[in-house]
């Protein structure tokens, strides 16, 4: 299949891409596991409780049984006192969950052809700043009519990673940092005609 080729005040172009990677249907549910997946990997999971076994003190009764119109407490670090440990305490644990690279591959390729299919896959020849400015960046996106986008590109690019970053609705990656939460989170994607071709090859 061909994408056009966005080129901002010298017309446009086609590119062409293979249909394996940007015409696949789109499996919601290959995709939702994948994105939950990778948050998941995210989550540091070192949260640590302390239980009532752990709590320093309470080593005795707090006061009398009968007489004194309390409740019959037998510790002072009961879940239930101030101060006291948790019932249910939280220990370490590992989040991660298991999605092997044919998984991983099949979401992403979705997620590609569905912002083909959408017109929300923007392609540019190339995305350079001459200065990293956030003025000259903005003046891009107004030209590309885009307002919120996750901007792919083959390369680090310092000014222009520079200039995105007081721009909360815009995202710069390279072709193989790209993940699929990032491809999610925004409206469109644009993506250089280099990152384009690497993505092809990584994908294929």
């Amino acid at each position: 299949m061909k994408l056009k080729v966005v080129n901002a005040g010298t017309g446009s172009a086609e590119v062409e891409v293979a249909d394996a990677t940007f015409a696949r249907e789109f499996n919601e549910t290959l995709v939702h596991q994948v994105i939950v997946a990778y948050m998941a990997g995210g989550r540091a999971g070192t949260k640590r409780q302390l239980s009532k076994a752990e709590v320093r003190g309470g080593g005795r009764k707090p006061h009398a049984q009968k007489g004194t119109g309390s409740a019959r407490a037998g510790s002072i670090r009961s879940p239930i006192w101030v101060g006291g440990g948790r019932a249910f305490a939280a220990r370490p644990r590992d989040y991660t969950q298991k999605v092997n690279r044919k998984m991983y591959r099949g979401a992403i390729r979705a997620m590609l052809s569905e912002l083909a299919r959408t017109d929300r896959l923007v392609v540019v020849p190339s995305l350079e700043l001459d200065a990293p400015k956030t003025k000259l960046l903005v003046g891009r996106m107004k030209d590309l009519g885009v307002t919120d986008a996750l901007i792919i590109v083959e390369a680090f690019e310092e000014k222009l990673f520079l200039a995105v970053r007081n721009l909360p609705s815009f995202e710069v990656v390279t072709a193989t940092q790209m993940d699929p939460v990032s491809l999610a989170r925004h409206d469109k994607v644009i993506v250089t005609v280099g990152a384009l071709k690497m993505l092809e090859e990584r994908l294929a």
